[in-house]
């Protein structure tokens, strides 16, 4: 029996057999306040992290850690490092395969919908089993009596378990989170939101948008008031000049 190299036992030890592997099962599972906060998380990612690496943010992909579980399936989870395939013709380019990215995600993050999704508990232990660097659990409200009334718990791995994570700022991966209440897509809730380490929001493109429009605008109302400023001047100088000359007062013209 000849034995394969260790160039080919590589590939074989990190590329097994997925043709039998459901990782698409069209399922809807969120609500519309869930999938909107998704949205946020992972389009202010794309809009304002520039952590310098490429890096992949995505919501409600299969997280694929071994062939011997079923997949998790985070609500947002964002991994650097990793590109997002140029296209999706092969089935290992369509989910979160660990063995084909190369490395577990860096934080996945949970939103609790009810008392059913064990987020502290089987969740927590197989996200820590999957090598999942930071683990976030949002419960906007308030359903599980472990975190006692507060909505945002994070936790960071420490060998194979998490254990809890006091600051909303990870600077493994350049990205803290804040609560935040405000309007987005016509909605004023509190929300999740990504932050930089000194607690300012990374801005979605509509928001930056918005942002430079308010600027622009800012801008040309300070030109508008600077010209009024301006012609009030130009006519309070006619006025005197014109007085001067009433009175005989004559200036020759430059």
């Amino acid at each position: 029996m000849t034995l394969p190299s260790a160039e080919e036992f590589a590939v074989i030890s990190v590329r097994p057999d997925i043709s039998d592997v459901v990782i698409e099962d069209d399922e809807p599972v969120d609500s519309l306040y869930s999938e909107k906060l998704q949205r946020l998380l992972t389009s202010a990612l794309y809009a304002s992290f520039k952590p310098g690496v490429p890096f992949l943010a995505t919501a409600n992909v299969g997280l694929f850690y071994t062939l011997k579980a079923p997949p998790l399936v985070p609500d947002v989870m964002v991994s650097l490092e990793v590109s997002c395939p140029e296209n999706f013709e092969r089935k290992e380019d369509r989910t979160y395969f660990v063995w084909e990215m190369g490395k577990p995600p860096d934080v996945v993050i949970e939103i609790v919908s009810n008392r059913k999704g064990h987020e502290l508990g089987r969740k927590l232990r197989d996200y820590a089993h999957a090598g999942v660097g930071y683990y976030v659990v949002y419960d906007p409200l308030h359903q599980l009596t472990e975190l006692q009334g507060s909505s945002l718990a994070i936790f960071e791995r420490e060998g194979t378990a998490f254990v809890p994570y006091e600051s909303n700022w990870m600077p493994k991966i350049g990205l803290g989170l804040t609560l935040w209440n405000g309007k987005y897509e016509g909605v004023t809730v509190e929300w999740l939101r990504w932050c930089d380490e000194e607690g300012n929001l990374l801005l979605t493109g509509e928001e930056q948008a918005e942002t430079e429009h308010q600027r622009a605008e800012t801008e040309r109302q300070r030109a508008e008031t600077e010209r009024q400023r301006a012609e009030i001047e130009r006519q309070r100088a006619d006025h005197y000049l014109r007085l001067l000359r009433e009175h005989g007062i004559n200036f020759p013209e430059s």
